[in-house]
């Protein structure tokens, strides 16, 4: 099923839709401000292992961020930040980041293995962050890729409706998105550090 959620004036009956489904544990694929995401509620194990099984990965393995609609409540799921941290975090969010953060009990507990780091998201796109603020808690992401060696990843939500849509329980139609993924910065030690350099430019 695919949804079209138009950032301006948008239809609150389908956005009640794509809630209802995340709420009763669902898995959906949205756009963000930077590639499209396959999604789901943090505090739901079984669609996060869900997810796992639709990209063919162990839950270890998997590169999940949590995508937020603020840094409000980010003491809620990742440990004491450093004020450098947290300044470089609020001076480039909501935008194409991904910070890397130690996590607390709150995330870890919805994962298997031993993982003890989680990316966080604050995109500048309004169905994603309204989205977020609907449902009340953090999404759990992880990219979609394109079966293309070339094409890193799928843009197009009609394609993405085509292979994924007997996976997922909706496709959130956004546009066409992007294909440049977010900048990814690891702040887990005491040094930050650029690990991957994306579509974010930084605002020191």
């Amino acid at each position: 099923m695919i949804i079209v959620l138009h950032s301006k004036n948008p239809n609150p009956r389908d956005y009640k839709k794509v809630v209802d489904i995340l709420n009763n544990h669902g898995v959906i694929i949205i756009p963000t401000d930077t590639i499209y995401a396959i999604a789901c509620k943090l505090d739901s194990k079984k669609a996060i292992e869900r997810m796992c099984k639709i990209v063919g990965k162990k839950p270890d393995k998997v590169n999940f961020s949590l995508l937020c609609s603020s840094l409000s409540h980010l003491s809620d799921y990742t440990t004491a930040l450093d004020k450098s941290v947290f300044r470089l975090m609020k001076n480039n969010l909501p935008g194409a980041f991904t910070f890397i953060l130690k996590a607390t009990g709150n995330v870890t507990k919805y994962f298997e293995g031993n993982k003890k780091t989680i990316g966080i998201r604050v995109p500048n796109n309004i169905i994603a962050q309204t989205l977020v603020e609907e449902i009340g808690t953090p999404l759990v992401v992880t990219s979609i890729h394109h079966d293309d060696e070339i094409i890193e990843y799928m843009t197009d939500p009609e394609e993405i409706n085509d292979k994924f849509g007997n996976l997922v329980d909706v496709v959130v139609d956004g546009g066409n998105g992007g294909n440049i993924p977010s900048t990814i910065i690891d702040c887990t030690n005491d040094e930050i550090v650029l690990i991957r350099e994306g579509k974010g430019i930084i605002n020191e």
